[in-house]
């Protein structure tokens, strides 16, 4: 321990003297007594800080920055509060009823970009999660022998009836999971089948009741479909793309340019919280049981950690069942590469939206990232909490359909797709 302190002792006064320097642009005689930033100093402007959140296993690392106090060492209190839709944490993040959301990548995307809703400037600060995400179909489709992709597709080209799938929000992470998915078994999702926006704790209700065939949703919505006997796995997300970017933390661009330091401080005590959850599996059972409670998630422990400890069963009965230690599950810090908030991440989603028809015109792709995703602050953040950074602000990936991304040319690569809008 003393020497992981001293190290993180090091890295602070480090941080504290480079960013010093450079706020006056260059040199020791950045730093001011106390090692304050040039500007005044490296107070939080903002101590309390309201953090919208959805009923999700992966609102964890938000949860436990407040419940074990990361947020104090850095000056602020984390305030979560529970919302209960995705369009709610938009709109409140828009006219500043929150600081930050844990929040879809894609909606934040979508709103910079003006797509379904209010335009805004708006910033990434950090990746909350890789992974952990699923489909889920319903009993009523297994009996009619469609189990994965290729017997959905037999089954929707039959066009016996319409059917119909959730996701969360039109811009969002499970859109273009779903989205995705249908498409690579040659399904698609804008003409072939039906899509609707269920928030994602009503999902299960939904399904139980026949309103959808199928939905994409982040944990633990698809293991209590299983629970419940309601429906079944037919792919993770991380078997779509392996290690992908899932929820960000996500603000305006205004309110991070009025309150800079607090958005350092907020991002480096959730980045610690991911590093805590990810450290041990004792560490994922004491997260699984504080957000199972009513103020968070709301729904059985158990439920929660099975698939949070990569612990998967599939759901389907005798011969069809599996069980697998899946060691691409719900990942927060993995080495520091997992909250990282790749400019090709962001790129990825704009490419998606231009592929299923939400933006009409070509973005500047990159320029576009550049501006939304805080590579500057994520740095600052992670120089704060000790935690290493990727060297690189592109990654290569690649996808279940066997392209692969890198973010080199994006207008190419949404051009690519033979299923379209």
């Amino acid at each position: 321990m003393d020497h992981d302190h001293d190290v993180y002792n090091t890295t602070r006064r480090e941080f504290l003297r480079l960013a010093g320097g450079l706020a006056l642009g260059g040199g020791m005689s950045g730093l001011l007594p106390g090692g304050a930033w040039a500007a005044g100093s490296d107070a939080p402007e903002k101590k309390e800080v309201r953090i919208g959140f959805i009923p999700l296993t992966d609102c964890a690392s938000v949860v436990m920055a407040a419940v074990n106090k990361f947020d104090e060492k850095y000056g602020i209190r984390i305030i979560p509060t529970k919302e209960a839709s995705w369009a709610s944490v938009r709109d409140k993040l828009v006219n500043g009823e929150l600081d930050a959301a844990h929040v879809l990548y894609g909606l934040v995307y979508g709103v910079q970009m003006g797509v379904g809703g209010p335009k805004k400037d708006m910033n990434v600060l950090m990746t909350l999660n890789n992974n952990g995400q699923a489909i889920t179909l319903s009993n009523q489709l297994r009996d009619k022998g469609a189990i994965d992709g290729a017997s959905l597709a037999k089954l929707v080209a039959k066009r016996e009836r319409e059917y119909t799938f959730a996701q969360t929000f039109p811009t969002g992470t499970h859109a273009m999971w779903l989205y995705y998915w249908l498409a690579a078994q040659g399904i698609n999702p804008m003409k072939d089948v039906k899509t609707i926006t269920v928030p994602p704790p009503q999902m299960v209700a939904n399904m139980r009741v026949g309103n959808m065939d199928g939905y994409c949703v982040g944990e633990p919505w698809n293991n209590r479909a299983i629970v419940d006997n309601i429906g079944f796995t037919a792919v993770t997300t991380q078997d779509i793309w392996t290690d992908h970017p899932e929820k960000v933390l996500g603000t305006t661009a205004e309110w991070v340019a009025k309150y800079p330091n607090t958005a350092r401080a907020m991002t480096a005590a959730i980045i610690e919280a991911g590093r805590w959850i990810d450290a041990s599996l004792s560490n994922k059972q004491k997260t699984a049981d504080t957000i199972a409670s009513k103020a968070y998630v709301n729904t059985d422990s158990e439920v929660i950690v099975a698939r949070m400890l990569g612990r998967y069963n599939n759901g389907l009965p005798g011969a069809q069942n599996r069980t697998w230690d899946d060691r691409n599950a719900m990942k927060f810090f993995n080495d520091g590469m997992a909250p990282f908030p790749y400019l090709s991440d962001g790129m990825w989603f704009m490419t998606q939206h231009k592929r299923w028809g939400l933006l009409k015109d070509e973005p500047d792709y990159l320029a576009v990232a550049k501006k939304v995703n805080r590579i500057d602050i994520y740095r600052q953040a992670a120089a704060a909490a000790g935690a290493a950074v990727p060297k690189s602000d592109m990654r290569s990936s690649k996808l279940i359909d066997g392209t692969v991304w890198d973010g080199k040319d994006p207008k190419k690569y949404a051009a690519s797709f033979k299923v379209r809008a």
